[in-house]
């Protein structure tokens, strides 16, 4: 269900961001808009699910285009919020945006369940120097490269994002650069590259943790795999980095930082200046405090209390 189709997706259709926003008998009613990152789409549209069914006057629009389409339109004041999910850059604070933290998830690098040398895969996972050489200076182009066996001969085809987004700016600082470094075909969006990996026997991509897990069943979606991080460097997956057989073991090695950082990270809603809309800061602080508790079952880590607390603090 979470491996979108389309590549917009729109919850519940609004008007114009500002208009009719107030309180109408003693009920919140108004219009909210949301575009933005592929990572926070699916919790979003959780989101307004549960909010409307205790704020029935309030109208929420999503769709999903893209981090860096989710600050366009934020800065532009296209829409109330962007979903983003990359830290916000000193020249966008510049423009006045503003930002609050509410989850964490993380990039998965991705393969085919079909890769003929999956068991071999998993038992050594790749470390970061290798993804290096795969994906920014392309010195390993073959499976044996990349897993120390010289007669798999076997190439590696290496997907990356065309878009502008978080989640390969995220892999791309992991590797110590940014998107523009990483080298691979381009594809649009999380669906995307889930879609030409699953496709691909030979394929490597990266995804965001809710594109490579279904939430029901909680297991990895039919066609793909997780590539295991190496995180030790050892040339082997120990039993401390094995940690991808269910969504709810990913969630807690994010949560417990022995997944690194990045490409985990936090998620956020930016917007053009501290929200002035009444129905914009209730929707916010609803996710902040009542809403946090649809965040795992969405597949995605609670923010800590601590946390909470801060990220309430930047509406005064």
């Amino acid at each position: 269900m979470l491996l979108l189709a389309a590549i917009t997706g729109i919850f519940q259709s609004c008007g114009s961001p500002s208009a009719n926003q107030q309180k109408e008998g003693g009920q919140l009613s108004g219009n909210i808009s949301i575009s933005g990152a592929f990572a926070l789409y699916p919790l979003t549209v959780k989101w307004a699910e549960e909010f409307q069914k205790v704020n029935p006057g309030v109208r929420i629009d999503i769709s999903a285009g893209g981090a860096g389409k989710g600050m366009a339109d934020a800065l532009s004041g296209m829409i109330d919020l962007g979903m983003f999910s990359r830290g916000v850059s000193q020249a966008e604070a510049d423009k006045g945006a503003w930002w609050i933290a509410v989850t964490k998830d993380a990039v998965l690098p991705t393969i085919n369940a079909q890769n003929p040398h999956l068991k071999l895969i998993k038992e050594k996972g790749l470390s970061r120097e290798t993804f290096v050489d795969v994906f920014l200076t392309q010195k390993i182009k073959t499976w044996g490269e990349a897993l120390g066996e010289p007669g798999i001969t076997d190439a590696i085809n290496v997907y990356t994002r065309s878009d502008a987004c978080g989640a390969a700016q995220m892999w791309g600082e992991y590797l110590g650069k940014d998107q523009e470094s990483l080298q691979g075909i381009g594809v649009f969006g999380d669906p995307g590259i889930a879609s030409a990996v699953k496709g691909d026997a030979a394929g490597l991509g990266f995804n965001n943790v809710i594109y490579a897990y279904d939430v029901n069943s909680r297991k990895k979606y039919d066609g793909l795999e997780v590539l295991p991080v190496d995180v030790n460097n050892n040339g082997k997956i120990d039993p401390e980095e094995n940690f991808y057989n269910t969504l709810d073991e990913i969630m807690a090695a994010i949560r417990d930082g022995k997944y690194p950082s990045p490409p985990s990270r936090d998620l956020y809603f930016v917007s053009r200046g501290v929200p002035q809309n009444p129905v914009v800061v209730t929707f916010l602080k609803w996710i902040l405090t009542d809403g946090q508790k649809f965040v795992n079952e969405a597949g995605y880590v609670q923010l800590s209390p601590e946390k909470v607390t801060g990220e309430l603090e930047k509406f005064n």
